[in-house]
C-alpha cells in the first residue's frame, strides 16, 4: 500500500480506514446527527438504533451480547475501565494480587503501577520465553485463591506472538481469578469468535481493524458488570458505567468493521498476509548483514502481517531515518515512541539493548502488494548499504 509515494508498513501502530466503513459512516457524519440518548425525538430515536446495531455488530464479532459492550474512546481507556474498575470493586477487598504478562501494552503496565500505588495491590509479572509466550508453568505455581485479576494480551503489538488464551482462561478460573484480555491486535491477526468464551473482560480497539480512530469497546461479562466502577462520571450513559454521549458515527465505523474483520473473506486474507510476510522476510535474508526474528516462528503462533526485524550492528532510528519518507515502519509501539529507553518487550524476551536497539517492526496489512515487498527490500537494502559505507554502526 502507496499513499503520496510513500509504502505503509506500520499496521500495527494504525490501519486506514475502509472504503465500505467510512461509506457505513457518512450518514451520520452529514445528517445523523442526534444524540443517542435524546429519547424524546426521531433524531434521537434513529441514533440511538444505530448505536444498538454496532453494539451488536462488535459483540457478534467476539461472540458476546450487545448488552456486554461498553463502548470508549478506545482500548487504552477500555483497559483502564477493566483494570481500575474491578480495584474499586467489592472484590478486590477479598484478593489483593494482579497478574500482568511482562510484555503488556505500556497502558496495562502503567495502570498496574497505579494500582500498587494508589489501591495498595500486589502486582506481580508474568515472564514469557524468547519467543514471546507467556510461561504457563510460572503462571500455574503462582496464581492462587488471593489474585484477583490476570491480564494478558492475545497478540502483542510489537513482535506478533499469539498467546494460548484458552489455557491461560482455564488457569486463571481455576483459582476463581478474572481473566483480562487486551484484544486491540487480535482482529487482524486471528479469529477472535470466541473470544468472549475465554475472557471476563476484553478490550479492542477500531482503529487497529480498518475502523475510524477514537472509538473502541470493552467487553465485560453481564454478571460481572455490576462488580465494576467507573472511571468516567457524568451522566450515567451506558448503564452508569462510562459517561458521556456516545459518538454515533464512530459506533458505526465500529461496528462495520467489525461486520468485515468477521467476514469469510478477512480469514482468506490473513491466508494470504502470512505468505506475503514468508517472502518479505526471505527477501531480507539476502541483505549485507545479518538479521534476526523477534517472536514466533510459528505462523499458528504469529501475527500473519507482523514482522520484528533485528539488524544486526545497526542502529533501528538510523535505519529508518534513512528509509524516509519512502518507506514507513516503527522501532516499536507507537504509544511508547520517544521514549528514549530499550523496548521493554524485546528486553522481556531476552535482547540486551543493542540488540533490541537494532530491531525494527515491520506491520503489513490487507493492501499491502507483492510490489510494495520488493520495492521496500530495496529500499532497506539500500539504506543499509548506505549505513555500512558510512561508517554508522553499533560497535560490536
Amino acid at each position: 500500500m502507496k499513499i503520496d509515494g510513500t509504502i505503509y508498513l506500520d499496521h500495527q501502530a494504525t490501519t486506514p480506514l475502509h472504503s465500505s466503513v467510512f461509506e457505513a459512516m457518512r450518514p451520520y457524519l452529514e445528517g445523523g446527527f442526534g444524540n443517542p440518548h435524546s429519547t424524546e425525538h426521531a433524531f434521537g430515536w434513529r441514533a440511538s438504533q444505530a448505536v444498538e446495531r454496532a453494539a451488536t455488530e462488535v459483540a457478534s464479532f467476539i461472540g458476546g451480547d450487545p448488552d456486554e459492550i461498553i463502548f470508549t474512546s478506545g482500548a487504552t481507556e477500555a483497559n483502564n475501565l477493566a483494570l481500575l474498575g474491578i480495584a474499586r470493586g467489592e472484590i478486590a477487598k477479598s484478593r489483593h494480587r494482579i497478574l500482568l504478562s511482562s510484555i503488556e501494552h505500556k497502558c496495562v503496565l502503567e495502570i498496574g503501577r497505579a494500582l500498587m500505588t494508589e489501591f495498595d495491590l500486589t502486582v506481580e509479572l508474568i515472564p514469557v520465553d524468547g519467543e514471546g509466550r507467556v510461561d504457563l508453568d510460572a503462571l500455574e505455581s503462582t496464581i492462587s485463591d488471593d489474585v484477583l485479576l490476570v491480564s494478558v494480551m492475545a497478540v502483542n503489538n510489537e513482535i506478533g506472538t499469539i498467546q494460548d488464551i484458552e489455557r491461560i482462561s482455564k488457569v486463571a478460573s481455576t483459582a476463581g481469578a478474572l481473566f483480562h484480555c487486551d484484544g486491540a491486535q487480535a482482529p487482524c491477526a486471528m479469529d477472535v469468535s470466541r473470544l468472549s468464551d475465554h475472557a471476563d473482560l476484553i478490550s479492542i480497539s477500531s482503529h487497529k481493524m480498518y475502523g475510524p480512530p477514537g472509538i473502541g469497546a470493552l467487553f465485560a461479562r453481564r454478571e460481572l458488570q455490576p462488580m465494576l466502577r467507573p472511571t468516567i462520571l457524568g451522566g450515567g450513559q451506558q448503564n452508569g458505567l462510562r459517561s458521556g454521549t456516545v459518538p454515533t458515527a464512530l459506533c458505526v465505523g465500529f461496528g462495520a468493521a467489525a461486520k468485515i474483520m468477521g467476514s469469510e473473506e478477512s480469514k482468506h486474507h490473513r491466508t494470504e498476509l502470512a505468505k506475503l510476510k514468508g517472502e518479505f522476510l526471505s527477501r531480507l535474508r539476502n541483505l549485507p548483514c545479518n538479521i534476526w526474528v523477534n517472536g514466533s516462528m510459528d505462523v499458528r503462533q504469529q501475527h500473519p502481517g507482523n514482522l520484528n526485524i533485528g539488524f544486526e550492528n545497526i542502529s533501528a532510528a538510523d535505519l529508518l531515518s534513512r528509509l524516509q519518507p519512502f518507506l514507513a515502519a516503527s522501532s516499536g509501539s507507537a504509544c511508547t515512541s520517544g521514549i528514549p529507553e530499550p523496548s521493554h518487550v524485546l528486553r522481556a524476551i531476552g535482547l540486551d539493548n543493542e540488540r533490541a536497539a537494532s530491531s525494527v517492526r515491520f506491520g503489513l496489512g490487507k493492501d499491502t502488494t507483492t510490489d510494495d515487498i520488493r520495492e521496500a527490500t530495496a529500499l532497506v537494502e539500500q539504506a543499509v548499504d548506505d549505513l555500512i559505507d558510512s561508517g554508522l554502526l553499533i560497535a560490536s
